[in-house]
């Protein structure tokens, strides 16, 4: 009896398979997610994270101490933002009465601190304002409006694409 030998197809290396690529395919895409997520925490730190806890605490008790101040100068800020003009435009009321008294309105950007707008304001005779506020961006500030000797504070967050008007009242913040 004869046998005849079966003769097997060559085998092919195993990179000439599309198997081996497939599987290898998911760990090779989170090596490079991983380089990208990498490169972008370097690229830009976290400006949220503050060095000195301590000085901070005792700041927060000097803001409370100014709240109270324009607490009891009955401060209200009422002032609209026009998107097309570039401007901010209003009056500071202490008592029911225009403040005549320069003042500080700072918009503190909530990631980037590069972009924190600072606008020294001069109100008129009458307590009228409007000062320049161009390219403000349509994102959630928070506003300080201060005093110039920084003995008072009136506080809170503003988003101007949503509610362009500005109102702040001691009691509130």
């Amino acid at each position: 009896m004869m046998q005849h030998a079966v003769k097997k197809p060559p085998v092919k290396p195993w990179y000439k398979h599309r198997w081996p690529w497939f599987i290898m395919l998911g760990p090779a895409a989170v090596m490079v997610a991983t380089a990208v997520t990498v490169w972008l925490a370097v690229q830009q730190p976290d400006a949220m994270v503050v060095d000195d806890y301590y000085k901070q605490g005792k700041a927060i008790n000097q803001d409370l101490r100014r709240d109270r101040v324009a607490t009891s100068l009955q401060l209200a800020l009422d002032a609209r933002f026009d998107a097309q003009a570039g401007t901010l435009s209003g009056r500071l009321l202490s008592f029911g009465r225009p403040m005549l008294a320069p003042f500080r309105i700072h918009l503190a950007h909530p990631t980037q601190p590069q972009k924190d707008v600072t606008l020294e304001v001069r109100p008129d005779d009458y307590g009228n304002f409007t000062v320049n506020a161009k390219g403000l961006e349509p994102t959630h500030w928070q506003v300080v409006v201060e005093g110039e000797g920084r003995e008072w504070r009136l506080a809170r967050s503003w988003s101007p694409a949503k509610q362009p008007a500005l109102n702040i009242v001691a009691d509130d913040s």
